[in-house]
């Protein structure tokens, strides 16, 4: 953990220095040393948050990029008294969570289910392929051509564009393909996009949206909810409604416009 209480106060872990668990009370003691990030470790046996995971400098970065009150933010449930440490919680009750390692459907659901008004930022560069693979699905994306909609993709088979883990949940999920902090610092603006997977679907399509990760920052810093996702949902499903009838796909990467109140798929300019 990167904070512990130390005087009643969160506090980054320095050489020789004890400090107070925030999720359940005992005693932890500093780590700090050249292989692995300063960190907090329990004294004893550990019998804390079981949704903790070892973290990565991928962490701390994205961590670092709101104010430390909200950094490691204890809550419970009043009717069942569980109790887990959020790594985000905004001044706006927003809850961030970012996830490097695997994660199993159910505990995603559990977190989910817990925190309830929720973003995961998920690391996308984790396993070799999860980035590759993505990129691959990029070619089948469907995207509108009315400005009003840049940003915004479809996608037919998301199992071919993110991990399966990720497909059902509930909340929106912000996928990081720009790697570790020292990678991301040598990447052009043009590349500092994340990738949003709505939850739900629009008719069979996944919806997709591109969103640069100062946006984002900014964003969850100042909103209860990331965005109106039901809403958004519904706006694309209505844009959809009018194609009935299947079509094959061009053999080119499509894109939609939205023509006399209707969306058109128009094929792309070479």
């Amino acid at each position: 953990m990167k904070l512990a209480l130390v005087n009643g106060i969160k506090t980054e872990a320095t050489e020789g220095v004890r400090g107070t668990c925030q999720g359940c009370g005992s005693e932890v003691i500093s780590k700090c040393g050249p292989i692995k990030i300063n960190h907090w470790a329990h004294k004893g046996i550990r019998n804390c948050d079981p949704w903790w995971e070892n973290e990565t400098e991928w962490h701390r970065a994205w961590k670092n990029n709101f104010p430390i009150e909200w950094q490691e933010t204890p809550m419970m449930d009043d009717c069942t008294n569980e109790r887990h440490i959020a790594d985000i919680r905004t001044g706006h009750g927003l809850v961030i969570e970012f996830q490097h390692s695997h994660i199993h459907s159910e505990e995603r659901t559990s977190r989910e289910n817990f925190y309830k008004n929720m973003v995961w930022v998920v690391d996308g560069r984790r396993l070799k392929r999860d980035f590759s693979r993505f990129q691959q699905s990029q070619k089948r994306f469907l995207y509108f051509k009315d400005a009003r909609l840049k940003g915004y993709f479809l996608v037919d088979s998301p199992k071919e564009t993110f991990p399966v883990q990720w497909l059902d949940s509930t909340v929106p999920v912000i996928f990081d393909f720009r790697g570790s902090p020292e990678e991301s610092e040598s990447i052009t603006s043009h590349d500092n996009t994340l990738w949003c997977l709505l939850p739900k679907k629009a008719d069979k399509y996944a919806v997709i949206m591109a969103i640069s990760s100062e946006n984002f920052i900014t964003t969850s810093q100042s909103q209860k909810e990331l965005m109106a996702t039901d809403e958004l949902i519904r706006f694309f499903s209505d844009l959809l409604k009018p194609r009935q009838r299947p079509m094959n796909r061009p053999t080119k990467n499509s894109l939609f416009e939205i023509r006399g109140g209707k969306l058109k798929r128009k094929q792309r300019f070479r």
